[in-house]
């Protein structure tokens, strides 16, 4: 692989949701990020894709979810990212995060799950990128949520991944079936746990789920990815344009579903900054379909109506 080829770490990771209401009151509510985009599925336009992310929509902390009314809840199993791993300033921090979610601090983190189970973990991270948090009234800017860190998936056998994520992707080992994905600007890892025994032999992906995780690279390098995939075997999906950045994805060897993506054009290719996850965008193929897509989708209040009586 070229040495000149890296990603940058986790660009986003995207999740499940069977009701929308709560997943924005616990994301945006509970963890204090900010809704970047409410917008729709594009293989199915008839779900909303929703994303939440620092105060800017950068990606790096960019976690989204598809809503599926009612789905059932899922299962992580081999081959499935169960744990999302963030970054936090401090042991302080820490300290913060175990009190307003309602659990023990285990050593050096902090875990919990949303309400439809899907597992977060906090840990203090030494990276040297600047970090990646939203504003919110409830939690001081130094316990903030600063991105992502890395995600935990399931594996049987995680050295069928090994040659995929060293030679193919460019990631470095950091022992324990970790590897690390880092480029010049941002890095992020992925750990591969053996299932425990109450894992279910056939995952079951719905609601509080990940559905994938996407690698970050840029919008010049990402062709390159695309050719470089190719001359390797890889089967992918192609360069796939979701308007806001384009996709590429594939399954690593131990089943985990991969995308790389790129940091162009952004969110605010349809709104200003100060308008991002306040009205539904849409890329411009749906937009002729605006009036039916809405009338589908679950009304959702902004997460940010009445935030100056909070903050006085």
């Amino acid at each position: 692989m070229s040495n000149d080829l890296r990603l940058e770490g986790i660009h986003h990771i995207s999740a499940i949701t069977g009701d929308a209401t709560r997943n924005v009151g616990f994301y945006t509510g509970t963890l204090g990020l900010r809704m970047v985009a409410k917008t729709v599925n594009q293989d199915d336009p008839s779900v909303y894709h929703l994303f939440y992310a620092d105060e800017n929509g950068r990606p790096g902390a960019e976690l989204t979810f598809f809503e599926y009314p009612n789905a059932v809840p899922g299962r992580a199993g081999a081959g499935m990212v169960h744990t999302i791993v963030w970054r936090v300033g401090s042991g302080e921090a820490l300290d913060f995060w175990a009190d307003r979610m309602g659990v023990q601090r285990d050593g050096d983190r902090v875990v919990f799950a949303d309400p439809e189970g899907l597992r977060h973990e906090l840990v203090v991270s030494g990276a040297p990128e600047a970090p990646l948090s939203a504003h919110h009234p409830e939690i001081p800017v130094e316990h903030a949520l600063q991105g992502f860190e890395g995600v935990r998936a399931y594996a049987r056998d995680p050295r069928q991944s090994q040659a995929v994520l060293e030679r193919l992707l460019g990631a470095t080992a950091m022992g324990d079936d970790t590897w690390e994905l880092r480029g010049e600007r941002r890095g992020g890892w992925i750990a591969y746990d053996t299932p425990p025994e109450s894992a279910p032999t056939h995952p079951r992906p719905s609601a509080g789920t990940v559905h994938h995780v996407a690698w970050g690279t840029t919008a010049a390098e990402h062709p390159l990815w695309q050719a470089h995939l190719d001359a390797s075997g890889v089967r992918t999906s192609g360069i796939i344009d979701r308007h806001y950045f384009h996709s590429i994805y594939f399954r690593e060897p131990s089943g985990v579903l991969f995308e790389i993506a790129d940091d162009a054009p952004g969110f605010t290719v349809d709104v200003p900054m100060d308008q991002l996850g306040s009205v539904i965008i849409l890329p411009p193929r749906f937009e002729a379909q605006r009036e039916q897509i809405e009338a589908n989708l679950t009304p959702l209040p902004d997460p940010r109506a009445g935030w100056e009586a909070r903050t006085t």
